[in-house]
């Protein structure tokens, strides 16, 4: 609801182009092994507390976000509205929901109190949805009782598109021999969506069975599935990628913006699946220099970025080279038009923000110099020099690289009254290549003076995302880890930030075992958290997306190079 009413209050800031962000964190969990149901039970304090999570806000807000596309804004409005009503000083289930929202009685039977609440009612007049009678409750069960998220491959045949769904696992593949059990008895209602080239229309489907065909006809070129990403589910188009790479790289505006980043993240995730060769993906992105739209630009800038990071932490040097001098090279004129400044539009300084900091990171040195100068200033201001809140962090960044530097910003963070400034402070304090200066700044945690305890967890990750910090946060989890529980909780969100943050960037089978042996030390609170399970997954993952593509990225990068 916060991008609906946001939207509607101040359309001008286009919040709702950011909900995609919430969505591909859902499906970044939920394509794991180790995920859970919306609705699932939770018996103990620790299990509540779990309940708070990416699933539940995550995909729970995407869930809904397909539903309100499929019912159309009308009728999920008056649905809820007509919820909200009827449970109001109330408690309520899942199964409220679908009825009050496959209810439809007239603006009189409403106004007079009446909430049309049977399930007779809720039959009479159940939607049709693309001429297709539609049950809301099964279709809606298939979401929120069953766990995961479902991948869509797509096949041209003559003139009809062949439809298979499966449920997406990015730590499995078809060739397992465990692949059948893991896909055993899993299948969703799919409300597809689907756009061609012959039309400008959106074509409707729904899909209720593993496998199943639509007709597009015989002239069409390319089909796009899934418009603008409204449903939760991913798509793969097998041989069909090359058209949709050519399509980009020709007219990349025949798509909207929101569809050339769901392809992007859609491709990607795909590889780290081993779905999808890792030099299609990177050829997809091929076509971002002609790209004028932030979103698009992010996603794909963002996974180079996310590729960068963990060769740099395993030490590859000749592909964190290449892919360095890659990044730099390609996003070149994009990165020279961003001015050091808070103008422009939200997107704008998004984007701004974010590039600005990743050259710098990756020791651009018109970047470097821009930063240093702008931090001398604020040196020389006494500290009193309100730099460009779009930049601030990444100047700080660079001058907490020096000893006068960070002695300084660790001053300015204990006198600062804003948080969100101490925030900006602590993260580039936190990026020093100094292992003493990160050394201390975790024991400055531990002891919740300068440091406040309720910052702890954000620390430790800061720590952890410094490629000279994850195992020295690791090390301090295990060595703390009773006095974090004591602060915390066991199944608080800072706890799990915790597990999660310190451990997201591991990628070798030594540092699985390591965490395994942790959490078998700790096993009676470990057996009671979720977040341990999904922590394993997450390192798996890395393990196979560098055994899978390490090889292709090296290869596409000495092509690219020369």
């Amino acid at each position: 609801m916060e991008y609906i009413s946001v939207n509607a209050t101040y359309p001008k800031l286009r919040v709702e182009d950011y909900l995609v962000d919430t969505c591909f964190a859902a499906i970044g969990r939920d394509s794991l092994n180790s995920s859970r149901p919306v609705s699932s039970a939770a018996e103990s304090p620790t299990q509540i507390a779990e309940m708070f999570d990416t699933v539940s806000y995550n995909k729970g807000a995407c869930v809904l976000h397909m539903l309100r596309h499929y019912l159309t804004d009308q009728v999920f409005q008056s649905g809820i509205v007509r919820y909200l009503r009827r449970y109001s000083y109330s408690n309520a289930h899942n199964q409220d929901l679908w009825d009050s929202l496959a209810n439809t009685c007239s603006e009189e039977e409403f106004t007079s109190g009446e909430h049309c609440y049977s399930s007779r009612q809720a039959a009479k007049n159940a939607y049709l949805y693309a001429g297709e009678h539609l049950d809301l409750t099964t279709m809606m069960n298939t979401w929120t009782l069953q766990t995961g998220v479902p991948l869509v491959t797509v096949t041209r045949q003559g003139s009809r598109l062949l439809l298979k769904q499966e449920r997406f696992l990015r730590t499995a593949h078809p060739s397992d021999p465990a692949w059948p059990s893991l896909q055993q008895g899993f299948l969703w209602h799919i409300p597809l969506t689907y756009r061609t080239d012959t039309s400008t229309s959106i074509h409707r489907h729904l899909m209720t069975t593993l496998t199943d065909s639509v007709d597009v006809g015989e002239e069409v070129g390319w089909v796009k599935v899934n418009v603008d990403m409204a449903g939760y589910y991913l798509v793969h188009y097998g041989s069909g990628w090359d058209n949709l790479i050519q399509l980009l790289k020709d007219n990349h505006t025949a798509l909207s913006f929101m569809d050339r980043t769901h392809l992007i993240h859609n491709a990607f995730q795909l590889t780290t699946a081993g779905r999808l060769s890792l030099d299609k993906a990177l050829d997809l992105i091929g076509y971002l220099r002609s790209e004028s739209h932030t979103v698009p630009l992010l996603e794909g800038l963002g996974y180079l970025e996310a590729f960068y990071r963990m060769v740099e932490r395993r030490d590859i040097p000749d592909v964190t080279q290449n892919l360095r001098t890659y990044i730099l090279w390609y996003f070149r004129d994009v990165i020279d038009r961003q001015t050091w400044s808070d103008k422009g539009s939200v997107s704008e300084r998004r984007l701004r923000s974010e590039l600005l900091s990743l050259a710098c990171h990756l020791g651009d040195l018109p970047c470097l110099k821009q930063a240093q100068r702008s931090f001398t200033h604020w040196l020389d201001s006494n500290s009193t020099l309100n730099l460009p809140a779009d930049v601030v962090e990444t100047v700080y960044s660079v001058g907490a690289q020096e000893d006068t530097g960070w002695a300084s910003l660790l001053q300015t963070y204990t006198h600062s009254l804003s948080e969100t400034h101490k925030r900006k402070i602590l993260s580039a304090l936190a990026s020093s290549r100094d292992t003493n200066k990160l050394t201390r700044l975790l024991e400055l945690g531990v002891e919740g003076e300068v440091i406040r305890t309720q910052d702890l967890d954000s620390l430790i990750v800061m720590v952890a995302r410094n490629p000279r910090g994850h195992h020295l946060a690791w090390s301090y989890v295990q060595k703390y880890w009773s006095t974090l529980v004591d602060k915390f909780q066991l199944g608080s969100f800072s706890i799990r930030n915790i597990i999660i943050g310190t451990t997201a960037q591991f990628s070798s089978t030594e540092e699985l075992t390591e965490v395994r042996v942790f959490f078998e030390s700790i096993h009676e609170q470990a057996s009671q958290l979720r977040v341990t399970e999904v922590a394993m997954d997450n390192i798996q993952k890395n393990i196979l997306w560098l055994q899978r593509n390490l090889g292709t990225l090296r290869s596409w990068l000495d092509q690219q190079i020369d």
